[in-house]
């Protein structure tokens, strides 16, 4: 997915911005998204958290 970067000089266009963004893309693409950030704030190996959930 490549990097998008949008200024702006306020915080309210910003957040529509964000926000027309975020409908924009699929389901798959928030979800590669989500996996992305997880994946760079915490190294390493981690389980998914409904996986977890299921085996319970």
């Amino acid at each position: 997915m490549p990097r998008v970067f949008h200024k702006t000089t306020r915080f309210e266009e910003a957040d529509a911005w964000d926000i027309a963004q975020h409908r924009t893309m699929t389901p798959e693409e928030r979800m590669r998204a989500a996996h992305e950030l997880k994946k760079r704030h915490w190294s390493g190996e981690h389980p998914d958290v409904r996986e977890w959930e299921r085996r319970k």
